[in-house]
């Protein structure tokens, strides 16, 4: 192995280098995996490729493992092949697959919000017109509180009101007619700041969609409380549902949309979130770090 090569597997230099001195080296995950491949070399004809990760210290690398089988190509008993430094490459395919999951998701549960809407707004009207009147409103709603879910580039991060926020994301479930107001928020006026407001729209919209689904939002007789108070250094955002369907045990939360909301309020507001699932629906906390919010 050349100079490049033991730099790359952050081995010092020797005359030679074993299988057994790489494979420590190589993640727990892959390394069966990587000795069978490497053992196949020996016998299957033509060329080979593999990808692996490999633990140096604090680091995770990717490498690519590439030459040709069965002694095609040996000189005087010396067999050649490469190892590339693919980590480039597989951490942007990685994140297009979040990316994809991601959207994926956010489209599933777009569809799954215009069908609630739809049966939202035939309860609360009596002709066609003023059924497509008030979906329309709804719709358009929905797009200007889904456009605070993305980031936005080349701004300046001035502040918004969070009770603003929260009214204008809720603002396309709450109902015009015979349930006006079944969506109430009680916040302290205070401003936040442009990333702060992007993961809490994320966070809303995702709670939003999944009572539209299943929760108090979904019922005629459902209503949401959004309240908020200090506890030290902490803002506790309090979502709570009730006249929904009745909870008869707590669902597990292992989908994309449950994994992403806790990871956003984690490491970008250094908070947590909480559920708990009562008989009249589920209240669910968010907290969040003061000194965060204004990020």
């Amino acid at each position: 192995m050349d100079e490049r090569g033991f730099e790359l597997w952050g081995l010092p230099w020797a005359g030679e280098v074993g299988f057994d001195a790489l494979s420590a080296h190589i993640h727990p995950a892959y390394r069966n995996r990587v000795r069978a491949a490497f053992e196949a070399t020996r016998s299957v004809a033509g060329s080979y490729e593999i990808d692996f990760r490999i633990i140096l210290r604090d680091e995770i690398r990717w490498i690519s493992a590439r030459g040709q089988g069965a002694d095609a190509g040996i000189v005087d008993g010396v067999m050649f092949g490469i190892f590339l430094d693919v980590t480039g490459r597989k951490q942007a395919e990685e994140g297009n697959e979040l990316l994809a999951g991601e959207m994926s998701h956010r489209v599933k549960n777009l569809l799954a919000i215009a069908t609630g809407l739809t049966e939202l707004t035939s309860r609360s009207t009596a002709t066609t017109a003023d059924m497509t009147r008030e979906l329309t409103q709804r719709l358009t709603a929905l797009g200007r509180a889904h456009d605070l879910i993305r980031p936005l580039q080349g701004k300046d991060g001035k502040a918004a009101l969070l009770g603003d926020l929260l009214s204008v994301l809720l603002a396309p479930y709450d109902d015009s007619a015979a349930f006006s107001g079944r969506i109430r928020v009680a916040v302290p006026r205070m401003g936040i700041g442009e990333a702060t407001a992007t993961t809490l729209a994320m966070v809303i919209h995702e709670l939003a969609t999944n009572s539209l689904k299943h929760g108090a939002l979904s019922a005629e007789t459902g209503t949401l409380d959004i309240s908020s108070r200090g506890v030290d250094d902490d803002l506790l955002v309090v979502w709570a549902e009730t006249g929904g369907p009745a909870v008869d045990r707590p669902p597990e939360l292992r989908g994309f949309g449950s994994k992403m909301i806790a990871r956003s309020v984690e490491r970008q507001l250094g908070g947590a979130i909480d559920y708990d699932w009562q008989p009249t629906g589920v209240v669910v906390t968010l907290r969040l770090r003061k000194d965060r919010l204004a990020g």
